[in-house]
């Protein structure tokens, strides 16, 4: 029995309750309940689904704050089939299908402060059987909805057709962003069966043991460049901005008022739809979104956060306005926004993996 003066503190790892060292009366009280959650892992049991639900929402025109132009609805609920698969698949997973971090890489990848499970590391022989289910699962989905059978069932036959080297390099161009060396039909697929592999094995990890890498720009876990800026309601992470990972999915914390890409902070501003609504960010008063009066309020779910310094932009969604804001889908949403501030003369920082229009003059590689 654990009795006041000699209390314990339980950690778990995996299935095992671990007991640390007993703490003294006083200790307890004293720890940081208040401290900012650094790493938000993913859980790929629930992450696809919510994403096929919103992707759905946005291309009906249900989200007050991101408006969809007509032409986009159609590949909006395309992306959402493809969620839907992906959900499935991680369903389907056989436990230990995906193989944990190796612990000898853990701690050198801790010792160095490198992304414990990088995207420019070998690949497990898994990912080409969840590449295989995928396909298995949207090629269901096109015999039961017409509207996706004609394009899908086309894409499939393509995507099957490929031979391992092909499959693999299509893979090592979408997770070098390097839009180049890529057919944009066949991307998004690849980059779906991708994320299964890396957010199942980040799920596994413990956020306390993925060391802080030398940038705040890359992705602690995989080492990505993030899709999108979300701000987070809830328990300790309230009013707080986390960039998300577009292959591991992961989120990691970055203090407002900083850019995502440079690291610089005097020159940030936002740019929102309603170009009334574009605004230096002003730390002093950046709490008071957080009054009743001041919440959902649809203008502010969706913004680009601009940089004066690197001329770039990330955007930045808000879940104090929009509760069910979701960073990838939202992103491939608001490509309205992307165009206002492409206008304006900023530069996409990274791409979406689910979306691939190839390299213009001004992308310098990035997608566009």
């Amino acid at each position: 029995m654990v009795t006041p003066a000699c209390r314990a503190v339980l950690f778990f790892d995996g299935k095992t309750p671990l007991v640390q060292r007993i703490l003294q009366p006083g200790e307890i009280e004293g720890l940081d309940h208040n401290a900012i959650p650094r790493l938000l892992l993913p859980q790929p049991d629930s992450l696809f689904k919510a994403r096929a639900v919103r992707l759905r929402e946005l291309a009906q025109g249900k989200i007050k704050g991101i408006p969809v132009d007509a032409g986009m609805q159609g590949y909006l609920v395309l992306m959402a089939a493809l969620a839907d698969a992906q959900a499935v698949v991680v369903g389907k997973l056989a436990p230990g299908a995906v193989p944990a971090a190796d612990p000898d890489a853990l701690r050198r990848a801790i010792q160095h402060r490198m992304p414990v499970l990088p995207v420019s590391g070998a690949r497990p022989p898994v990912w080409r059987d969840i590449f295989a289910s995928l396909l298995d699962e949207l090629a269901a989905t096109a015999a039961s909805q017409p509207a996706l059978s004609g394009g899908l069932t086309q894409v499939l036959a393509q995507l099957r057709a490929l031979d391992a080297p092909a499959l693999d390099a299509c893979a090592d161009a979408v997770l070098d962003e390097n839009g180049d060396n890529l057919n944009p039909m066949h991307a998004p697929f690849v980059a779906a069966a991708l994320q299964i592999l890396w957010s199942v094995s980040a799920s596994e990890l413990r956020a306390a043991r993925v060391p802080d890498l030398e940038t705040g720009t890359l992705c602690p876990v995989c080492g990505s460049h993030p899709v999108a800026s979300v701000i987070r309601i809830g328990g300790q992470s309230q009013g707080y901005r986390y960039l998300h990972c577009g292959i591991c999915e992961s989120e990691w914390h970055m203090v407002r008022v900083k850019c995502s890409t440079c690291e610089q902070n005097g020159k940030i501003a936002y740019q929102g739809l309603d170009a009334a609504d574009a605004k230096p960010f002003d730390p002093v008063t950046a709490k008071d979104d957080k009054l009743p009066n001041k919440a959902n309020d649809p203008k502010k779910v969706a913004r680009a956060e601009t940089c004066d310094d690197c001329h770039t932009y990330r955007k930045v969604f808000n879940q104090e306005h929009d509760y069910n804001v979701e960073p990838l889908a939202d992103d491939l949403a608001s490509l309205m926004l992307d165009l206002l501030v492409g206008e304006a003369g900023y530069q996409r920082a990274s791409g979406n993996p689910l979306l691939w229009l190839g390299k213009n003059e001004n992308s310098e590689g990035q997608q566009s």
